[in-house]
């Protein structure tokens, strides 16, 4: 390589070549340019009593240290009904991966384990799901047909999840288009992760087998915030039933993103919608570099089926690596292989996503394909030149490389090196067709990882243990008489009563909408009110201290209830709420004691406005008449909160100070 190569101008000046702007710059023309396209399946656990196919409680969770028993299975792929494997199936069995789950006697059975055939369909979440179909105003089918759908990652120990299509073909109603629905399926959950540490993956079982739904949308959001806001629009229509889990781990979307000449990505189990936009804008012009790096190789390699990497195990101390690597590397089973990439200079170091560059594609996948933790690689394109330019020159000397060439070095068990280099060699090739089909792990940062092989159709096949279950026009008729309000309706009512914006998320995130209509039909609480006291007050009092079991939102009822009765100002629930957030069970009337709230009558502190605006313009030192109003505010508002409208006592201030 060329002495005068900087590998940190290359990933600015490439980073600069595609186009990359950051998120807060960006503009719609900027996704236009690119061909933005995204679609949504987002994922829900219903509230059912049991779980999908057995007749365990759902909705027990337990800690990763807790468990009866120790299950360990290792999977193989099976043929499709066409005779064909899937590609994440073949994937899968390439890691060696021994799966271990920990079973807890309470939460799983023998259907869990795939040691007896599953139990009929559980009623109560098929139900659930016909209503929320119909909310979606999606055509319900006929008769359910339960699928498997293949499964390798261990995540479910038959090795498939059962799953039923319950719509098809409706759409929702977002602020400023509809989006089409594709279909809403009815499934099992799948296991929760301890552990991925290497060939051993350990799973939990207690999540295993709760009903799911999953919402599947056509791929019409053209921008990152559109695939936000169809993913509240999803979230918040579930949750408008009242029938279906909240919390963490409740709902999780998988976010489908391609750009113009790539193809579909699916950014897996992303748990909170306010990171969508960030990722999404991320990945699309990920694929948009992939594709930059497509042209560069092309216009080198004019024979790509020809193109072949090659390799040669060597020791740490031959090729000159620091002390402290040669020690990390010493251990016996641990082999060193150092490999020539024709015609990849510069490719290495080219910019992919904020922080990441192309050779971050490689390291991803083998500690994913070959089960090498990182960190598993050094290139010769790296920023921080760890290993050194003398560590190069003699990598590139042992492979007879020619300066047009990079250079990766490698380590990992004698076991996994083979695969390593069937990895690198793969994803190499991949790279002169573009954007390899995958499946890829959300970061906080933004960013994503390779997580998978995306799967084709090849997965799915039909159940032979299930029969099909006829859905009877009459049930499905009465399901759909008794359905909630939809998402884009409540988005009008709010508005109506000019609620604040901000408040939406939290309102309809947790189903709030009928206690703000109770507070008003039952007590005559305006809904401004009782909305912005929720999302506003209560949302800063939870982010603040510890969550209260014992609190529920029925408690606001009955502290506006109480402050009625009573006859008292609205305004002091602000601070009670507080005291009822810590100590859920205080009744109202030792509140206000322990605010030490006196009930006054609303003449007596008006009566001491006159005699407070004398005494303020005797020391007043301005002519700021609002300094004077708060000056006063601040002597009686303590006293008048609860008894009176503060907005009153402000507005009787100012008329007692404009007098003579």
């Amino acid at each position: 390589m060329s002495s005068k190569f900087d590998p940190r101008r290359n990933y600015n000046e490439t980073r600069k070549a595609i186009g990359y702007v950051p998120r807060s710059k960006a503009t719609q023309k900027d996704y236009d340019r690119i061909g933005f396209t995204s679609g949504l399946e987002v994922h829900q656990q219903l509230n059912t009593r049991e779980k999908l196919f057995c007749r365990c409680p759902a909705g027990i969770y337990q800690k990763a240290d807790d468990y009866d028993a120790e299950l360990i299975r290792h999977m193989r792929p099976t043929l499709s009904e066409l005779g064909e494997y899937d590609g994440t199936a073949l994937m899968e069995f390439k890691t060696r991966k021994k799966i271990i789950y920990r079973i807890k006697n309470q939460t799983a059975c023998t259907y869990d384990v795939d040691d007896t055939p599953p139990f009929p369909l559980n009623r109560e979440a098929l139900e659930i799901a016909i209503e929320l179909s119909l909310i979606s105003k999606l055509n319900i089918v006929g008769e359910v047909h339960i699928t498997r759908k293949q499964y390798l990652d261990g995540s479910i120990p038959t090795g498939f999840q059962r799953t039923a299509i319950i719509g098809v073909e409706g759409e929702m109603q977002l602020k400023n288009k509809k989006v089409k629905l594709i279909q809403l399926s009815l499934e099992e959950d799948a296991c929760r992760e301890v552990s991925d540490i290497g060939h051993v993956r350990v799973y939990r079982t207690d999540r295993l087998g709760m009903p799911l739904i999953e919402t599947v949308t056509y791929p019409e959001f053209k921008n990152p915030d559109e695939v936000k806001e169809g993913a509240d629009y999803i979230r918040f229509m579930n949750r408008s039933t009242g029938k279906v889990r909240t919390g963490i781990g409740s709902t999780r979307a998988d976010v489908n993103v391609s750009c113009t000449g790539g193809t579909r990505i699916e950014i897996k189990g992303v748990a909170h919608t306010s990171w969508m936009p960030e990722l999404t804008h991320n990945e699309v012009f990920r694929q948009w570099a992939l594709l930059h790096i497509k042209e560069m190789l092309l216009e080198r390699v004019k024979a790509p089926v020809e193109w072949k990497s090659s390799h040669k195990e060597v020791s740490a101390k031959e090729i000159g690596l620091k002390e402290d690597l040669i020690r990390a590397l010493s251990q016996p089973s641990v082999k060193i292989y150092i490999i020539n990439l024709p015609q990849y200079h510069g490719i290495l170091s080219h910019f992919t996503q904020p922080g990441k560059m192309f050779a971050d594609e490689f390291s991803d996948r083998l500690k994913v394909i070959a089960c090498i933790e990182k960190p598993n690689m050094l290139h010769s394109e790296m920023p921080d030149d760890i290993a050194g330019k003398k560590v190069w020159a003699k990598v590139s000397s042992l492979l007879d490389s020619k300066e047009e060439d990079a250079q990766l070095i490698i380590w990992g068990d004698e076991d996994d090196i083979p695969t390593a280099l069937e990895t690198i060699e793969e994803r190499c090739r991949m790279a002169f067709s573009g954007i390899p089909k995958e499946t890829r792990k959300s970061l906080k940062d933004g960013t994503t990882i390779f997580e998978r092989v995306l799967p084709g159709a090849d997965r799915m096949y039909p159940d032979t243990d299930s029969a099909p279950i006829p859905l009877s026009d009459q049930r499905i008729t009465e399901i759909s008489q008794n359905l909630p309000v939809l998402v884009s309706e409540r988005y009008a009512e709010l508005t109506k009563w000019n609620v604040p914006e901000d408040t939406y998320t939290y309102i309809l995130k947790n189903n709030l909408m009928p206690l703000i209509e109770k507070c008003q039909s039952d007590l005559g609480v305006e809904p401004r009110f009782t909305a912005t006291l929720l999302a506003h007050t209560l949302k800063h009092i939870r982010g603040q201290h510890p969550a209260a079991p014992e609190f529920s939102f029925n408690k606001i009822y009955d502290l506006l209830g109480f402050l009625v009765n009573r006859k008292l100002d609205l305004a002091i629930a602000r601070k009670m709420l507080y005291h009822l957030y810590q100590h859920p069970k205080m009744d109202f009337d030792s509140i206000l004691v322990t605010m030490g709230f006196n009930e006054i009558p609303r003449e007596e502190i008006i009566e001491k406005i006159p005699f407070l605006v004398k005494k303020y313009d005797q020391i007043k030192t301005s002519e700021n008449s609002g300094a004077g109003v708060r000056w006063i505010m601040g002597h009686l508002s303590e006293k008048a909160l609860g008894n009176m409208p503060l907005s009153e006592l402000k507005e009787m201030i100012l008329k007692e100070g404009m007098k003579d």
